[in-house]
């Protein structure tokens, strides 16, 4: 979009997006650069939106604009973005997409059908910007690999006192249906230019881990500023000592009552609270899985148990998608023939991980096909 006329009142001229131009509605905001620019919509035209401009700021080039509880009369997926993910995403390999302003489960199958047979392993993370995308929430996560808390543009969508109560809701959602969850944006913002981070944000890490996000994640710090190191090193901290303060009995019982509430008790889903659960009560050090898939891990990790979970996995695509998984480590094996030998090689691995000592217990999950080890019918205390 460009701007004419240096006055309070201006013309906002959009070239090529002339659909946000319909969807921009009289007495409206516009909110540009993150919120920077504010102008209430005074005249709608053919190709451009007369504005009142609030306040003063310096914006740049290529800077966002929002339009704060509009539907946009847009495609989620551009041309160039079907352009992107063919040509680079998988040429190059890539092993996650996220998705920006996902508003419906569509948005996820239209992505899906881009990458065809050959990108089935890519994990497509919906990012969740707009009132639309919270709306559609629970076909999203059913429809997604995961879900992004992306709280710059949401906070611009909808009122910033709303924005905390989404990123609980979302949390929470995604924790029930044992989907990974990050929460993102402006977590460590003052380290872009300082080179410790804020009470405040601090707090805003670790209230993320505490409400059972499975990450956290650093955009303009790492990006673009001046501490990188430190910002990465400070939240890894912040993290760990969030993590020690985390209820994982209340959050296990939980999980287990709203998994039986909302979709019913498998008998693996039934096997991996249990496992859980054990690990719990005896003190259990670490829980070994085998995982052809990735879904067994992550049907353990839903319950968040005090203990590490060693995925043990023969798919290099696999250990990436699972490193977004809360306590799940991975350990990657050439084949799942000879269980035993490889028990033996996963428990000396979680050894030299320091997951546990020589005289510690642990628990091991497996099928009793070695074709098919996804199959865990198996758990044993070794």
């Amino acid at each position: 979009f460009f701007f004419f006329n240096d006055t309070a009142t201006t013309e906002i001229y959009t070239e090529q997006i002339v659909g946000s131009v319909r969807c921009v509605q009289e007495t409206g905001k516009i909110l540009i650069a993150d919120g920077t620019l504010i102008c209430n919509v005074k005249e709608i035209k053919d190709k451009s939106v007369i504005c009142e401009v609030l306040n003063d700021a310096n914006i740049g080039e290529r800077k966002n604009m929002n339009l704060p509880g509009i539907s946009i009369d847009l495609p989620t997926v551009t041309e160039k973005d079907e352009e992107d993910i063919v040509e680079f995403g998988l040429k190059k390999g890539v092993d996650f997409i996220a998705l920006s302003f996902c508003r419906r489960a569509e948005d996820i199958e239209q992505v899906r059908d881009l990458l065809g047979p050959r990108g089935s392993h890519i994990q497509i993370i919906a990012k969740i910007e707009n009132h639309e995308g919270l709306q559609n929430l629970d076909e999203i996560i059913q429809a997604s690999d995961g879900i992004m808390v992306a709280r710059g543009d949401l906070g611009m969508e909808i009122p910033p006192e709303k924005v905390f109560v989404a990123q609980k809701w979302m949390i929470r959602k995604c924790n029930d249906a044992g989907k990974p969850v990050i929460t993102a944006t402006q977590m460590m913002e003052s380290m872009i230019k300082n080179p410790r981070p804020s009470r405040a944000e601090a707090s805003d890490v670790a209230n993320a881990v505490l409400d059972g996000t499975d990450c956290v994640m650093l955009s303009g710090e790492t990006a673009n500023g001046q501490f990188p190191i430190q910002a990465v090193d400070i939240m890894s901290k912040i993290c760990l000592e969030a993590e020690d303060c985390f209820d994982t009995e209340f959050h296990e019982a939980n999980i287990r009552r709203k998994t039986k509430q909302l979709y019913g008790m498998s008998s693996k889903e039934s096997m991996a609270a249990s496992v859980v659960r054990m690990t719990t009560d005896a003190g259990y050090k670490c829980i070994i899985v085998f995982t052809e898939s990735g879904d067994s891990a992550r049907r353990l990790a839903k319950y968040r148990p005090l203990c590490p979970i060693l995925a043990v996995s023969i798919d290099e695509r696999v250990i990436k998608a699972l490193c977004m998984v809360s306590g799940v480590i991975c350990l990657r094996v050439p084949s799942f023939q000879g269980v035993d030998s490889l028990v033996e090689y996963a428990i000396q691995n979680a050894k030299n991980m320091e997951f546990c000592d020589e005289d510690d217990e642990v628990i091991v999950m497996h099928g009793t096909s070695e074709e098919d080890p996804e199959k865990s019918n198996l758990v044993k205390v070794i």
